[in-house]
């Protein structure tokens, strides 16, 4: 390997009751990629954040040498000045702006304070088929899928000249296609000089493509590993990163399943905005007391939207069929009836829709059923103590206190506390959607056990999930969608990846 372009040394990283970064040291060799890798919370994104100016100097203590030379960046644009570019998991585009727009956005191609437009746009052609995009430069990011919009954060990358980039979970969101194209994109990176750093849960995806990896366990840095050795696998990456062997990464179920509890017939939605446009077409499913069901189905096959307009039809317009709770149907028009049935739903988006970031943990948890800890309207405040902390314990959401902002928690504690909030409510019937997108093994593990045991207790669990051992190693029965139709219903013992993946690309209506 070449010399070191880049050397992260004792980095000590402290927020308010929380040392992140603990001394933590990080060598990257040029033109490599190197893998980041830990679970939610080890400071993988703050070490990034320290290294691409987000937090400046100042607020940490240690030495950064990039090039060999000692870096002491105020800002975002201090690094991007030498060419180090952070993509972040929450990308930051805005959608109503074109992709030439955004690509140049801060950075504009302007002569005397005026955009020369042509100039910009014919910039961005070359920038968009460097990275393999097949739309046009005029057209709106919001109006691109989220593999587009991974490939137009990385082309305003290297509109700035790139020789560092650093990736947080850039395939989080994106299919299997979508994840390989860039993982081949970032192989032709590496080819041309580029550096990269990945920071990524897929331990496959590492595997596969990087060349060291680096990983941290509570906010220090454990080891450095090159993946050129035969004998590194997932098997020793997690168990350097939790610190103990994680055998069987889904819990051993033993189901007791019992009576149909939910029966859902003909459902069929319409798009919000497009009134011709079908989107669930006719379909039937049912849910039993302690069974957990899956839905598999490739993006925009309308796993999501199907789940969303079941909860109190939280999606689309135009909305038909019938839902029966025990044998008896039962109107769900909105959110409050869908509580009231039973109901809870953990969004695939929990920043977006599941918590309140800038408030506490407590009043997270609370926050969908304020009846619980209420008396005639008022909140009593050591009820709401006492929820809190029994959910922070039966779930252990690891943080100072209930009073920490949510903001300031990882990835799998986050997605704990959405958890705890829709538990307050003791729903009878629990919809999660990507219920561990974006949390690592150990965060897995643990929610897998949380819905192990709440299926144990009786509830009945919908899951969608674009992982399919993950289907696979948790659900009892499995449903597959395409294009809005259901095409397939597998028990866990008669299915594989190559079934569901057959019954999820095949558009004709199954008879199931």
């Amino acid at each position: 390997m070449n010399q070191f372009v880049l050397e992260m040394k004792n980095i000590t990283k402290e927020f308010p009751g929380v040392k992140a970064l603990d001394n933590v040291n990080l060598q990257v060799g040029k033109g490599e990629i190197h893998a980041l890798v830990g679970e939610n919370g080890a400071g993988k994104s703050t070490l990034m954040k320290v290294l691409s100016g987000v937090h400046p100097i100042g607020t940490y203590t240690g030495d950064i040498y990039f090039d060999s030379n000692k870096c002491s960046f105020k800002d975002i644009n201090d690094s991007e000045a030498l060419g180090i570019v952070i993509i972040h998991q929450e990308l930051a585009l805005v959608p109503e702006l074109s992709i030439a727009e955004n690509v140049y956005l801060g950075n504009e191609q302007a002569t005397k304070g005026i955009i020369d437009w042509a100039k910009t746009k014919k910039a961005t052609e070359k920038l968009i088929e460097a990275v393999g995009m097949k739309a046009s430069v005029n057209d709106l990011v919001k109006d691109v899928g989220v593999g587009q919009q991974q490939l137009v954060e990385i082309a305003k990358a290297l509109s700035k000249d790139v020789k560092l980039l650093i990736l947080d979970e850039p395939t989080a969101a994106l299919n299997e296609t979508e994840s390989e194209n860039l993982l081949k994109l970032l192989n032709t990176f590496r080819e041309q000089g580029i550096t990269s750093i990945l920071i990524s849960h897929k331990l496959k995806e590492v595997l596969k493509i990087a060349d060291n990896v680096t990983i941290l366990r509570d906010g220090q840095t454990i080891e450095t590993l090159s993946l050129q050795q035969t004998l590194i696998n997932e098997e020793r990456i997690i168990k350097s990163m939790v610190g103990r062997d994680l055998k069987n990464l889904y819990p051993i179920r033993k189901p007791i399943i019992g009576e149909k509890v939910i029966e859902i017939k003909d459902w069929t939605v319409y798009h919000p905005q497009l009134p011709d446009k079908k989107i669930i077409n006719g379909a039937n499913l049912h849910l039993r007391a302690g069974e957990i069901v899956g839905i598999a189905g490739l993006m925009g096959a309308g796993r999501t939207e199907l789940v969303m307009s079941i909860f109190g039809k939280s999606y689309g317009k135009r909305i038909t069929g019938k839902i029966s709770k025990n044998g008896k149907e039962i109107t769900v028009n909105n959110v409050g009836d869908a509580i009231h049935h039973g109901f809870a739903y953990v969004s695939e988006d929990r920043k977006e829709y599941g918590l309140i970031l800038q408030d506490s943990v407590k009043k997270n948890i609370t926050l969908a059923n304020l009846k619980g800890i209420s008396n005639k309207l008022v909140v009593n405040p050591y009820e709401e103590v006492e929820v809190a902390q029994r959910y922070k314990e039966q779930l252990n959401i690891k943080m100072p206190s209930i009073d920490q902002q949510v903001v300031n928690l990882s990835g799998g504690n986050q997605q704990k506390v959405v958890l705890g909030k829709w538990m307050f409510t003791e729903p009878e019937i629990l919809i999660l959607d990507e219920p561990t997108r974006g949390i690592d093994v150990g965060a897995k593990n643990e929610i897998y056990k949380i819905i192990n045991d709440l299926a144990n207790h009786g509830k009945s669990i919908l899951m969608v999930s674009s992982e399919l051992p993950e289907l696979l190693g948790i659900c009892d029965r499995i449903y597959t969608l395409s294009d809005g139709l259901i095409t397939g219903e597998f028990l866990k013992e008669d299915a594989n990846q190559e079934t569901l993946m057959a019954s999820m690309t095949d558009n004709r209506r199954a008879h199931v």
